[in-house]
């Protein structure tokens, strides 16, 4: 049998992970200008006679991709670690906690990121980076029903 904090780890870890990781991604490493080079190569080695025009869209929709990607994985580690808390409170409120961080730190990343060099804020960002986690928390919460 686990002990409590086994349990806790287990359950708390991997979201703590998840909201470093996405903390990382709000750096320069990961700008727009850094991006496009990984994908512009991926697509001009698939796509060989990809106009300038093609590489921009390919680029700007495998990064608005990533928002809701990373911003799904959140809300699903959200569900995931408040559903099965052992605390009643945030147990029986799950999903508008796990929404309310979603929210929260959607935010806090385009702030963030309005401090790094080669990176911008954008509340459009955050719109996507919502759905994504939005999506995730109503998926976990039908399954949990169904």
């Amino acid at each position: 049998m686990q002990s409590n904090s086994a349990k806790f780890l287990g359950r708390y870890l991997p979201l703590i992970i998840w909201l470093s990781f996405i903390f990382f991604a709000s750096s320069a490493e990961f700008s727009a200008r850094n991006t496009s080079r990984f994908v512009g190569a991926l697509v001009l080695w698939v796509f060989p006679q990809a106009s300038a025009e093609t590489l921009a869209t390919v680029h700007f929709l495998t990064r608005k991709t990533a928002h809701v990607t990373e911003y799904a994985i959140l809300g699903f580690l959200t569900a995931r670690a408040f559903y099965g808390s052992q605390n009643r409170n945030l147990q029986s409120h799950w999903f508008v906690v796990g929404l309310a961080l979603v929210v929260v730190y959607a935010l806090l990343d385009e702030y963030h990121q309005s401090f790094v060099p080669g990176r911008t804020a954008s509340i459009f960002d955050s719109m996507i980076d919502i759905v994504g986690g939005l999506t995730a928390l109503a998926v976990f919460r039908y399954h949990k029903r169904a």
